[in-house]
C-alpha cells in the first residue's frame, strides 16, 4: 500500500493536450519520516505512523494501517512511489468557518421580509413541539461548522516534481493552504 503525508501548498491550473486541469499543488518532502512500526503482538493490529514538519518547531504525526511493509525505523517517504494517472485517496480537516446560523449552516430559506414580520429574517424557526418536552437530538440549529475530517476518493494524480517532492492532484483536495493531509493509492 503506498501512503503519505503532504502539506497543501494552494490550487493552480495546469495545461495539456486535452486543456486546462485545475490541479492542487501537495509538497510531501523529505520531511516524511517513519516515526515508530506498530506490531500486532503488542499493539493489536500493524500500523506504521509517518512524521511531517508542520513548522520549524513542530511536527505532525499520522497512523496507516498496514499489513506488513518494507518500511523500516527512520526510512524516508516520498513521492516517487505514485505514479501519474494513479487514483488516490485524501483525507484533511476542512477549512473551519467558526459558529454559524441555520441559513448559512444548513441553507435555511429564512422568513419573509413582510405580512407582520420583523427581525426574524434569519430564524429558524420552530424547534419542536409540546412533546416530547425537549429539543430533539440531531435538530438542524446554530453552530459551529467546518474543521471536520473529510474524505475525498477518487482524485488523480497528474504532476509529480521529484525534485521538489511536488505532488499534483487533479481537483480540490480539503484544507487551508499550510494544512496537512493524508495521500493513500487506491
Amino acid at each position: 500500500m503506498k501512503f503519505i503525508l503532504g502539506k497543501k501548498i494552494g490550487m493552480t491550473t495546469i495545461y495539456d493536450e486535452k486543456g486546462a486541469l485545475n490541479v492542487t499543488l501537495l509538497e510531501c518532502g523529505s520531511k516524511v519520516s517513519l516515526v515508530k512500526e506498530k506490531g500486532k503482538d503488542k499493539d493489536s493490529y500493524s500500523a506504521i505512523q509517518l512524521e511531517i514538519a508542520k513548522t520549524k518547531n513542530k511536527t505532525k504525526k499520522k497512523e496507516f494501517r498496514v499489513e506488513g511493509s518494507e518500511l523500516k525505523k527512520d526510512d524516508t517517504v516520498d513521492v516517487s512511489i505514485f505514479e501519474l494517472n494513479e487514483k488516490v485517496i485524501v483525507c484533511g480537516t476542512s477549512k473551519a468557518k467558526g459558529f454559524q446560523g441555520v441559513v448559512k449552516r444548513h441553507g435555511f430559506s429564512g422568513s419573509c421580509a413582510t405580512h407582520g414580520h420583523k427581525h426574524d429574517l434569519r430564524a429558524p424557526g420552530s424547534i419542536g413541539s409540546g412533546f416530547p418536552e425537549h429539543v430533539v437530538k440531531g435538530k438542524r440549529m446554530a453552530g459551529r461548522m467546518g474543521g471536520d475530517r473529510v474524505t475525498t476518493k477518487n482524485l488523480k494524480v497528474v504532476f509529480i516534481d521529484k525534485a521538489k517532492n511536488i505532488l499534483g492532484i487533479k481537483g480540490a483536495v480539503p484544507g487551508i493552504p499550510g494544512g496537512i493531509v493524508e495521500i493513500k493509492a487506491l
